[in-house]
């Protein structure tokens, strides 16, 4: 018998009240967004409270403007990662149902999205407060790692993005019969938790290695730094996860099993690689660029 591991008996959702006939519920999805925002926050706010980390020992933002730029990135991140969601994966579903758009709580956000509507907002943000924006955009960087781990938990949780079958001891039997329909597995089906294995590379990998290059390595003295090193480790993390991650269900055909959105003979790219070549080229020029900076 293949060695896997059972789905833990999460409920999705934390609690649900009823008030007036209508049900209000508490979600790890939704949590995980307000916490991740929330932690970021604090961790932004204490940053710019320690001069020493910056050029010239002055912050780009005061604690006050970090919390107004807090709400432009709220905005950004949901509008950005629904828009993406949809123009990115099913774009002609919506281009028939275009009132569905709208409709977040039914789920659909994309992070790469997401991470384009921050940018938009970052930037604007900068603008209007003229300050320079990658060093705005360095330090929401710094601080997005951990709503990436949290988000990425919850994931896993509600039995979401789970990866392609494996035969590895560490396999997780998802439930739910899309989870369990894996072609030639006659039994239960164990498949990758790529959540968690996201969690651990995007999330809590590279939020410690932002942490010790902001804190022991004076990277927010160069400009830009901060922001490339983000964009390649992201990018690089979510390459290697998509070789285990199941490709969403309208890249799968007969003749494309795998779901690849490019395919050379056997083999080809995913949507999310597809996606973080461009992140990590970017990364790279930003690293380049910031390293000839003088502090």
């Amino acid at each position: 018998m293949q060695a896997m591991i059972p789905f833990p008996e999460i409920s999705p959702e934390i609690f649900n009240i009823s008030l007036f006939g209508i049900d209000f519920a508490l979600r790890w999805y939704a949590l995980s967004y307000i916490a991740g925002i929330l932690i970021g926050w604090r961790l932004v706010v204490a940053t710019v409270k320690r001069p020493k980390l910056w050029a010239k020992d002055t912050p780009v933002l005061s604690v006050s403007e970090v919390e107004d730029l807090l709400t432009w990135v709220i905005l950004g991140v949901i509008l950005g990662g629904r828009l993406g969601f949809v123009l990115f994966y099913k774009p002609a579903y919506y281009l028939q149902n275009p009132a569905e758009i709208l409709q977040v709580w039914q789920g659909g956000m994309s992070f790469h999205g997401g991470l384009i509507g921050v940018i938009i907002a970052c930037f604007a943000f900068a603008w209007r407060r003229g300050v320079r924006g990658f060093s705005v955009a360095d330090i929401l960087c710094m601080a997005t790692p951990v709503g990436l781990l949290l988000g990425r938990v919850a994931n896993f949780i509600n039995a979401e993005l789970w990866g392609r079958p494996t035969s590895l001891p560490w396999g997780v039997a998802f439930p739910g019969a899309a989870a369990q329909d894996c072609p030639g597995v006659e039994s239960i089906c164990a498949r990758h938790p790529s959540q968690l294995y996201e969690a651990l590379l995007e999330g809590l990998i590279l939020g410690l290695v932002l942490l010790f290059l902001v804190y022991r390595r004076d990277a927010l003295k160069r400009v830009g730094f901060v922001t490339g090193v983000f964009f390649v480790g992201y990018g690089i993390s979510r390459f290697i996860v998509e070789f285990a991650r199941q490709a969403d269900a309208q890249f799968i055909s007969p003749e494309n099993p795998l779901g690849y959105v490019i395919q050379f003979g056997p083999t080809g790219l995913s949507m999310g690689q597809l996606l973080s070549l461009p992140m990590i080229a970017f990364g790279l020029l930003m690293i380049s660029l910031a390293r000839r900076r003088v502090k």
